[in-house]
């Protein structure tokens, strides 16, 4: 009698992607937060216009392809056919455009070149179009970005206002969201997307067919590393996302196990100040917090003693890049608790209190967070810790108030180094005040130079005004960069299908 029904197990389990994702989801809304974990659910669930493949380049994806007037004053697009919603509904033009417009205002990128666009209509069906004030060579640029994806949704939800978080998960993507067995802080799960069409190439990155070959992909959080370990090694569990780089050797030992690098660039750690509050509200008191700084104590912190597993990079933009430079950073190569808390007497700090929110369940940016509250205490600030889980922290991460009414002085997280290679979607590098990412800072010099840059007639030109970036965001300091490490990830050799790419994504694998 209990046959069929460990058979049936099996086969679900067959069929199933079991994800110890890096954190836990608590945000659907990949415009309202900029959260990886809430991205990466986003390329279960939507599909994007055009995207990168392996080496940078923009190539259709829900598009058809696109046209440039001579004049380049239109760029059209043409939709494919067999583009589904997961609720039924057909996709038409006026999805994308009212997704464009609603992605535009959060997106650093898209609001550098708005100004040049006078209008995105929709033409029929399966037309839209970009109607220019001027010449916009980096538009494809935006539209098929990485780092704040430009994602396609009904105009029914697409409509709620962007800094309005939707509730609801419903795209035209490889997988659709099952609402009904979230569990936040627990698990949550994908099915196959059975309407779902993919492009008839092979995968290229995020470019390319993708589609999907399991019919259920599951997360389960997992706060504990240790039992993480466990759950790989022992096959209850097919993929670990961010494995405890303590924890490597462990996993490595495994005959079941692959661990490598799969995404493209190095993780790039970021502790951000919050400007609006005292008492980072001073540029002085953010500049000697940076002159404490060594990036190597982090980088070990998180990554261990082996120089080969991380790098120093004392600049705002990606290590070996075009515009990377360290013109103006020798305030990052000071490394000293001495000369920092000198700074800090003489830039009037009174004892205000630093309120430091470290995640408990995301151990490396835990491990970040540690080694700066260690350095805020030694420097002679009045700090106080408190310990909360991802999810809480980027909701709490978003409130202005001051401390006493639960706000925040400093908060870390990571990101790709793809996403901070250039100044349009550099967003610790936004200062526009209330719409920069979280700690607002308002610099019109920075802002004045990322318009530059847009406008640069060429390389070279681009190249001194990304000095000129650097040099001026060592003097506001609205956030500490703190190098790199690499973050490989871990599954088991069963499964087939497993890419390198700029972002972790499950379409194309499967289980033999």
């Amino acid at each position: 009698m209990s046959a069929p029904s460990v058979v049936g197990a099996q086969g679900s389990v067959a069929r199933t992607l079991r994800v110890i994702p890096q954190s836990n989801l608590t945000s659907l809304d990949p415009v309202w937060t900029t959260a990886v974990v809430t991205r990466n659910h986003a390329f279960l669930v939507f599909d994007q216009i055009c995207a990168q493949d392996a080496k940078g380049e923009i190539k259709p994806q829900m598009a058809e392809g696109w046209l440039l007037s001579d004049d380049r004053l239109t760029l059209t697009f043409t939709l494919r056919e067999g583009l589904v919603f997961h609720d039924g509904q057909k996709v038409t033009s006026k999805d994308v455009v009212a997704s464009i417009k609603r992605w535009a205002r959060r997106d650093p990128f898209m609001q550098v070149l708005q100004p040049a666009v006078a209008e995105v209509e929709a033409m029929d069906d399966r037309r839209f179009r970009f109607r220019l004030h001027r010449p916009v060579p980096l538009l494809l640029q935006a539209l098929g970005q990485t780092q704040f994806p430009c994602f396609v949704m009904p105009e029914r939800i697409a409509s709620t206002d962007a800094f309005t978080q939707i509730r609801e998960a419903v795209g035209s993507g490889p997988f659709r969201f099952v609402a009904n067995e979230w569990n936040p802080g627990q698990s949550a799960i994908w099915a196959k997307h059975d309407g779902y069409v993919p492009r008839q190439e092979p995968v290229d990155g995020l470019a390319g067919g993708r589609a999907p070959r399991i019919d259920r992909v599951q997360w389960t959080i997992i706060s504990d590393p240790a039992t993480s370990a466990s759950a790989m090694t022992q096959g209850e569990q097919d993929y670990w996302e961010y494995p405890l780089h303590d924890l490597l050797p462990v996993l490595r030992r495994s005959r079941d196990l692959v661990v490598e690098q799969r995404l493209l660039e190095g993780t790039y750690g970021v502790a951000r100040f919050n400007t609006l509050q005292p008492p980072f509200n001073n540029p002085a008191i953010r500049r000697a917090v940076a002159m404490a700084v060594d990036q190597r104590d982090y980088l070990t912190a998180v990554a261990g003693t082996d120089p080969r597993g991380w790098g120093v990079c004392e600049g705002v933009f990606t290590c070996d890049t075009p515009l990377a430079n360290e013109v103006g950073s020798e305030i990052l190569k000071t490394h000293s608790i001495e000369r920092a808390r000198a700074a800090l007497r003489e830039a009037g700090y009174a004892n205000e209190k630093v309120v430091l929110i470290t995640p408990s369940d995301y151990p490396q940016i835990n491990a970040l967070s540690l080694v700066t509250a260690d350095l805020l205490q030694r420097i002679g600030m009045n700090v106080e810790v408190i310990s909360a889980d991802w999810g809480t922290l980027i909701q709490r991460r978003a409130s202005k108030e001051p401390v006493e009414r639960g706000g925040w002085s400093v908060v870390h997280t990571t990101s790709s180094g793809a996403s901070l290679t250039m100044p349009v979607f550099h967003l610790f590098l936004r200062a526009n005040g209330a719409n920069a990412w979280f700690g607002w800072p308002d610099d019109a010099e920075i802002e004045r130079l990322r318009g530059a840059w847009v406008d640069a007639p060429d390389a070279a030109a681009g190249r001194v005004v990304a000095e000129q970036l650097n040099r001026r965001a060592m003097e506001v300091m609205s956030y500490v960069p703190l190098g790199y490490y690499w973050q490989p990830s871990a599954w088991r050799k069963n499964l087939t299908g497993v890419f390198r790419a700029p972002a972790t994504v499950f379409w194309n694998i499967g289980k033999s």
